[in-house]
């Protein structure tokens, strides 16, 4: 099994603040839609990722425009770490017009194609096969393009994990997958319900893959360990398999209160925070505390001016309810 010791990665003084910034502004983004939600202006379920920023932070910080990501339904985080505009994204989780799925896609459902995001998906697994697609076009096409898939520890006890891996190893395909281990699926305890240790890392090897486990709190290590799995995808090696070990510091979704963890286990990670590890490693290269808490003033007044704004936008035209859909008409004879 690989495992990448904090103390090996290192990362340039400016992709560090850059890191640092991103992943504050998303922990900012998700405080927001947290209030929002208990506010009930956000409708439908809400599935945050306070505490995982930096997977998406760490691996969105090694693709190149043209590649691929794709995720779950706790997805706002590797859209906006892609690139997609924050406003875009909270107009959609209020139904606004100017959502970045015209206000019909809600929370779980957030894409952004434009900046290589291709979607957010509410069924557990199922867009393993999609991403193993992706990954085959690229390689029927040659055009030099990487797909990383996320997807939760619960995930692994779906056949369609087991399916996209196999499809992607037989066939040597330009796809990285990216296990978020946050250690609960849903409301259960995934060692809970799994034979292994590690759900992901340790199912690697029925595939031909190596086992990588990486610390998913620190973005550096997550950019090293990424980064080399996607560079290796590019230069057709085939397929990787990487397991983020990282903790969601709220519920399954905004309307779970997490009761059934301790407070012990909770305050534990809270120490092993990325926004905190991230922080560590800037002030010792000589970042002032000062400077890095007005990053976070100046993110959260932003993200307030947003929120007026996203309040003031209108609902969508109800005609709209009759554009993106099949040809067909399939969605009228499907109902």
């Amino acid at each position: 099994m690989t495992r990448v010791p904090v103390t090996q990665v290192t990362a340039e003084p400016s992709a560090a603040l850059h890191s640092y910034r991103q992943m504050v502004a998303i922990r900012q983004f998700e405080t927001k839609v947290d209030v929002l939600y208990r506010q009930g202006r956000v409708r439908g379920p809400a599935h945050l990722g306070i505490g995982q920023e930096a997977v998406a932070v760490g691996a969105a910080s090694v693709l190149r425009d043209g590649d691929y990501s794709i995720g779950t339904y706790r997805g706002h985080a590797h859209a906006l770490a892609r690139g997609a505009p924050p406003e875009a994204v909270l107009l959609e989780l209020l139904g606004r017009a100017g959502g970045i799925c015209h206000g019909k896609g809600g929370s779980m459902h957030i894409a952004d194609v434009e900046h290589g995001y291709y979607g957010s998906y509410a069924i557990i697994g199922a867009h393993l096969p999609i991403a193993t697609g992706l990954a085959w076009a690229s390689r029927v096409r040659r055009d030099d393009r990487v797909t990383v898939c996320f997807f939760g520890d619960g995930t692994t006890n779906i056949g369609a994990f087991h399916e996209a891996l196999n499809l992607a190893a037989v066939w040597d395909l330009p796809i990285v997958f990216v296990c978020e281990n946050n250690h609960y699926m849903e409301y259960t305890s995934i060692a809970d319900v799994i034979a292994v240790k590690q759900p992901a890392a340790d199912r690697a090897s029925a595939y031909g893959l190596a086992s990588i486990v990486v610390d998913g709190n620190d973005v550096n290590a997550m950019a090293e360990v990424v980064g080399a799995a996607v560079r290796r995808a590019r230069d057709g090696a085939g397929p990787s398999l990487v397991e983020a070990d990282t903790y969601r510091m709220c519920g399954h979704s905004a309307a779970d209160p997490a009761t059934y963890r301790t407070k012990e286990e909770v305050a534990g990670w809270a120490e092993r925070d990325p926004l905190l590890r991230q922080a560590e490693v800037l002030t010792a290269s000589g970042v002032s505390a000062e400077e890095l808490e007005a990053i976070s003033v100046e993110i959260r007044a932003e993200i307030d001016a947003m929120a007026v704004r996203a309040f003031a936008a209108p609902a969508p035209e109800p005609a709209t309810a009759w554009t993106d859909l099949w040809s067909d008409g399939s969605s009228q004879w499907r109902n």
